[in-house]
């Protein structure tokens, strides 16, 4: 007899429990209703790409985090590390057929092979939408306002959307006579947070090669603080002179304006030089969104717009703006708030099988229910009540719905509200509905 193989997950993959895994696709959900309340369309792409679509994209960092091999036709391929690039391969692709300004939204997993941390695997889910084709200032605005309602749909209420432009950052780099590095300066920067001000000038100095009087310009900007208006118009000053980064602080009043406008409180957006976003394809407007109670899980929200992207693959113009929802972040987020249920059951009402003669009027009675709107379990098994309601009350249904003998001889039910714990109350087949509606709206 052959041993066992040991069940066993690779470092940086989970399996998701019913209750991890329900908790997941409730976030889906929401996100896919706030994507569609904006007009966004969904799309898939394959998880496999040919190596040269992904290559080169993001960054230095991501192609060797690139999961890659040769298959079977020894064919170069490589599996996505985020939706975007295939985004602008699809568009490419199929920009005649599908028009623009073109608006999709994606929910698709991706691999990077890097290293692991709380809530960051090396195999996780993004939740994307973005806008194809346009250039307007109005597209990056509305991607702010699908971030602000996305993360109050799903119910936080303490939160911030930073946002920056990266035309401010390279337009800065351009008066320092540092436009050539920007790729290095800005990854650099984007570290500030985590390393600090000395480290981040120990290797734009070091690694990109900027002199220290170039890279604490860079920190100085990044480092500006004050009221939004304030900021921006330090940034005139700073900037003068400088086209690209005078449009750049443009755009920026301009969102900041019309989130004000649009009723977007403004403790919940902050202009934030300091962001960079590590990715090389963004060239404008970038967002990350933080969890006020949780800072240290990082952006659960980011993105920004990319006007090039596309044009490694077509002559067409196709830019683009967006985000992706880090879904499997959130989730960690989510659970250290206690946020997240802990049924492991999506089904709120639970029918014991309390008489096995009577399994046909219990599976009638499921059927009613769920047309009228419930989730129903119907227990598979005649056994004692009292184990069928404790496997109900491990699994997280909210009621029971109990009938035997007695009660179908007088045309009613019991419900037991297996959270509170309180006495069955007895009610009639014809008001069944409503009861058990009025209980889980409680």
């Amino acid at each position: 007899m052959s041993d066992l193989i040991k069940p066993r997950t690779l470092k940086g993959f989970r399996d998701y429990l019913p209750s991890a895994m329900i908790a997941r696709e409730h976030l889906i959900e929401t996100a896919r209703s706030v994507y569609r309340s904006y007009g966004f369309s969904p799309i898939d792409t394959p998880a496999l790409e040919y190596a040269e679509i992904l290559t080169g994209k993001g960054s230095d960092e991501t192609d060797k985090q690139l999961y890659r091999f040769l298959d079977h036709g020894q064919r170069d391929v490589a599996l996505r590390f985020d939706l975007t690039v295939p985004l602008a391969r699809f568009a490419a692709q199929y920009a005649q057929e599908l028009g623009t300004p073109f608006k999709r939204y994606h929910v698709g997993t991706v691999w990077r092979g890097e290293n692991t941390q709380k809530g960051r695997y090396r195999e996780f889910m993004q939740c994307d939408f973005d806008t194809i084709g346009t250039e307007s200032n109005a597209a990056d605005i509305e991607t702010l306002l699908v971030i602000h309602d996305l993360m109050e749909k799903i119910g936080f209420e303490r939160f911030t959307v930073r946002a920056n432009n990266r035309l401010v950052l390279n337009g800065l780099l351009e008066k320092h006579g540092l436009g050539d590095k920007s790729g290095g300066v800005l990854r650099a920067l984007d570290k500030l947070p985590k390393i600090g001000r000395e480290k981040v000038i120990a290797e734009m100095t070091e690694q990109v090669g900027a002199t220290a009087e170039q890279a604490a310009a860079v920190l100085d900007l990044a480092e500006l603080t004050g009221d939004t208006a304030s900021m921006l118009g330090q940034l005139d000053g700073m900037l003068a002179g400088n086209e690209s980064g005078l449009s750049g602080v443009a755009k920026l009043r301009e969102l900041f304006e019309t989130a004000t406008k649009a009723g977007i409180p403004t403790d919940r957006v902050e202009l934030d030089l300091s962001i960079a976003r590590g990715l090389d394809y963004y060239t404008g407007t970038i967002y990350e969104t933080f969890l006020t109670d949780q800072p240290g899980i990082g952006s659960v929200c980011s993105g920004g717009r990319y006007d090039n992207l596309a044009g490694l693959f077509t002559k067409q113009k196709l830019p683009g703006i967006g985000a992706s929802l880090g879904l499997d972040r959130l989730l960690a987020a989510m659970e250290i708030l206690e946020m997240v249920e802990t049924a492991s059951t999506p089904a709120e009402v639970f029918i014991p099988q309390f008489d096995a003669e009577r399994l046909g009027n219990y599976q009638a009675l499921a059927r009613q229910l769920r047309a009228a709107g419930f989730r129903v379990e119907v227990f598979p098994e005649a056994k004692k009540l009292g184990k069928q309601l404790q496997y109900a009350d491990k699994k997280g249904h909210k009621l029971a719905v109990i009938a035997g003998e007695d009660e179908f001889a007088k045309g009613e039910w019991q419900i037991k509200n297996l959270q509170a714990r309180e006495e069955p109350t007895n009610v009639a087949t014809a008001k069944l509905a409503d009861t058990l509606r009025e209980l889980l709206a409680d």
